[in-house]
């Protein structure tokens, strides 16, 4: 398999297939492939597995897209303004990534829930009770809001984020949610109440568009009669 990404604001990565060769996209995910690409549609691992992606912020049902020769190629579109970016998993570790962040991969990629271990930060962490859970052997295609910066964390070293800034991170971070403190700063400081508390050891992956924020800003130019 290879791929490149295209685009500026609204990238897309356009990947290509030899026979017999497979990538897994999300319902609706492809924007445009060749003649001898074939689709199957499943819940890939039962209804089970496919309920626990859709709490995760992905869909029940995954399209497979399968060449039937060589450099076919097909191509999957960024639903937001931002960055593709590839992830490869080695087999060992596992990344947790925000809701709805998969775009594509190989299907040697596995997908599952993650369960967020403290109530107060399923509550308020504003990704609610589950994350999406990667793991597995292979590349998948993930969508970042506006641009992508990395810090490497050491053992008990602390990243404060503001609610919906995160983008992934690798799984032995510890993901938890604090309150503000101050009462000036919860009436006037702009954040809000919480903020998500990341603690290493481990690589955590923030984006500087903060979808949540974003969506408040356009609603006051959407009417409303």
């Amino acid at each position: 398999m290879d791929y490149k990404v295209i685009g500026d604001t609204f990238p897309a990565v356009v990947i290509t297939l030899n026979q017999g060769e497979k990538i897994v996209t999300q319902a609706g995910g492809m924007s445009w492939m060749s003649g001898n690409i074939e689709m199957t549609t499943s819940t890939r691992g039962g209804l089970g597995k496919g309920v626990k992606r859709a709490l995760a912020g992905e869909s029940i049902f995954q399209a497979t897209y399968t060449a039937k020769q060589d450099n076919e190629h097909i191509t999957c579109s960024a639903t937001m303004p931002g960055k593709i970016i590839d992830l490869y998993l080695d087999g060992e570790r596992e990344y947790i990534a925000q809701k709805g962040a998969f775009l594509a991969g190989e299907e040697s990629v596995n997908m599952d829930m993650f369960t967020v271990k403290k109530i107060s930060s399923a509550l308020f962490g504003g990704e609610g009770i589950f994350l999406l859970k990667l793991s597995g052997k292979g590349t998948a295609f993930l969508e970042i809001g506006g641009h992508l910066e990395e810090y490497n964390l050491g053992v008990d070293e602390v990243i404060k984020v503001n609610t919906g800034n995160v983008a992934f991170f690798e799984s032995s971070v510890n993901y938890e949610v604090e309150t503000v403190k101050g009462a000036k700063n919860i009436l006037f400081g702009g954040e809000g109440l919480f903020l998500t508390k990341l603690t290493g050891p481990g690589k955590v992956y923030l984006q500087t568009m903060n979808m949540g924020e974003l969506a408040g800003a356009l609603s006051s130019y959407i009417p409303t009669t």
